[in-house]
């Protein structure tokens, strides 16, 4: 019997019932993902269909032109920055069965297209067909249709295509350091984009964005959501040269895809350039693993695991993408939020800052780092069993955990602060600054390791680092929002003693800071120590990928 795409949708169907069956917290992480998407589709149904009451036409050429290329943009920056990519068909599980290039590309291809991304991509994209159809009949309106279905073909291989592309980049040692901080500075300026854009839509010239939208319906990134204006106002020689364009860049993309399956293919071993540390010939294994910056940690276990997870931190990385995230996001959105963001929006030089919103700025600046530590075990996966099975005490292990990450974070959130006062010219201000970001890294920090043995998720074993299970991206977005909700109302009290001391709190954040988000790290890594000892066989089944 002939291996066909169907073939591929029903075992990627089944292998997704599978993985939920007796996983009630994974249905109810899905139904949460279907609500969300179902919410999605509706309000971008809506926004499209809308554009069709707009007689002069401006409504759909914005709609078609703006709003497609950024559906478009999302497909191809949401997974490489956040979500990730499904993984549950994983190429390199197809490696020794006899199967052609061309049919595995085409069922990889129909999988990614049994979706709940793709299906609500679909739904909301489709509002432009009920416009065309408003403004020119059911014959544009049809017309559209099938450009949403074709936008839909491009956005699905674009993103499978660029991260199938960037995961075989990333297995190699030096092209991967310049990925993840391509990727952190993509990461970075998705909040500025946002804030650039409020500030254009207060102050825009609605007919010289149609013109530009006009534009971009000529180009790979919008054609396939514009055929139906084109239609609307007599086009019709625009709209099979449009579908050309659309479907000559489907299959280079697909050819591209082709070309980066192999080497997916190839297993999930990771090469490495053999430069490893080099160490003196009589070195002892002990003396190896400690790195020459922590060779003060006590030669015990828990100098053992802090020294494990500094390497960790920096060789794993998927761990090491996160850190350099941070890096610029820590650095570009609070001074975005302190010179830039005014001055955008208003159109005028921004004023200078006063003392809480700086603070503020410091304290989403530790809630952020804390972040990072929301999924520890999943990175580990089944490594973690060596740690059960020793016997490692809950709380030696989360300290010592994030000991090894703050070696990362603690420099980053003290440089910061300085920077960000230099560049205010309120360098007095920088004992405050790093009182409430210590504060809130504490506590957002105690937050995250209840997160982390309660809300831990595995990872699949793939060498494509932006690959998720079902459902994980809904559960990383989930976990980190409550996480940060959580630190919040922890770091109530600093808001509130910092509003009332005044001018004091210049110089008393920093020991009341410091205080604050010691002690509740020390009393939750503490609590949190005491259930990981009881939950450490449930954490290891969490996080362990299901084959």
């Amino acid at each position: 019997m002939a291996v066909t795409p169907w073939h591929f949708v029903l075992l990627k169907l089944r292998v997704m019932r599978n993985g939920l069956r007796g996983q009630r917290w994974r249905i109810a992480l899905f139904v949460i993902g279907l609500f969300f998407g179902a919410w999605f589709a509706v309000v971008g149904f809506t926004l499209f269909a809308v554009t069709g009451f707009s007689r002069d036409h401006t409504g759909m050429a914005l709609g078609g032109g703006l709003g497609g290329a950024a559906v478009v943009l999302g497909w191809l920056l949401m997974p490489l920055v956040f979500f990730g990519v499904d993984e549950t068909l994983d190429p390199a599980r197809f490696a020794l069965l006899p199967l052609r290039r061309r049919t595995l590309v085409a069922g990889m291809f129909a999988a990614a297209l049994a979706g709940v991304p793709a299906i609500t991509t679909l739904a909301a994209t489709s509002g432009l067909a009920v416009a065309a159809g408003l403004l020119g009949g059911a014959p544009a309106g049809l017309v559209q249709l099938a450009g949403a279905v074709a936008g839909l073909l491009l956005c699905v291989s674009l993103s499978r295509a660029t991260t199938s592309a960037f995961s075989a980049m990333l297995r190699s040692r030096r092209v991967r350091d310049l990925a993840a901080i391509l990727l952190a500075v993509l990461a970075a300026l998705l909040g500025p984009l946002q804030i650039g854009l409020l500030a254009a839509a207060r102050t825009a010239d609605w007919v010289a964005l149609a013109g530009v939208a006009r534009v971009l319906g000529w180009t790979p990134l919008a054609a396939a959501y514009t055929v139906g204006l084109d239609a609307v106002e007599g086009r019709w020689f625009a709209v099979p040269a449009k579908f050309l364009i659309v479907g000559g860049s489907v299959a280079v993309l697909l050819r591209w895809w082709s070309s980066t399956l192999e080497s997916a293919m190839a297993g999930t071993a990771t090469t490495t350039s053999g430069r490893g540390t080099r160490e003196a010939p009589g070195a002892s294994p002990t003396t190896r693993l400690f790195p020459r910056l922590l060779r003060g940690l006590p030669r015990n276990r828990f100098g053992a695991l802090v020294a494990l997870q500094v390497r960790y931190w920096w060789r794993d990385t998927r761990r090491r993408a996160n850190l350099i995230t941070f890096a610029v996001v820590g650095v570009f959105v609070p001074l975005m939020v302190n010179i830039g963001s005014r001055g955008l929006i208003e159109g005028t030089a921004a004023a200078p800052p006063s003392l809480a919103t700086v603070t503020a700025s410091m304290v989403f600046l530790g809630v952020l780092g804390g972040v990072g530590l929301a999924n520890q075990f999943g990175y580990d996966g089944t490594a973690y069993a060596a740690n059960v099975v020793a016997g490692v005490p809950g709380t030696a292990e989360l300290r010592a955990r994030v000991a090894g990450f703050s070696c990362y974070l603690v420099p980053l959130i003290t440089v910061i602060p300085v920077a960000l006062a230099l560049v205010l010219g309120r360098p007095g201000w920088v004992p405050s600054m790093w009182g409430a970001t210590a504060a809130a890294y504490g506590c957002g920090v105690a937050i995250n390791l209840f997160v982390s043995v309660l809300g831990a998720f595995s990872l699949p074993e793939t060498t494509n680092p932006f690959a998720v299970n079902t459902g994980a991206g809904v559960t990383k977005s989930l976990f980190s929002f409550a996480a940060m909700l959580c630190t919040l109302v922890l770091m109530v009290p600093v808001f509130v003693v910092s509003a009332l001391a005044g001018d004091v709190w210049v110089w008393a954040g920093l020991p009341a800071g410091l205080l604050y988000g010691g002690v509740a790290l020390w009393f939750g890594s503490g609590l949190a120590g005491r259930l990981l000892d009881r939950r450490m066989p449930e954490l290891l089944s969490a996080i362990s990928p299901r084959r």
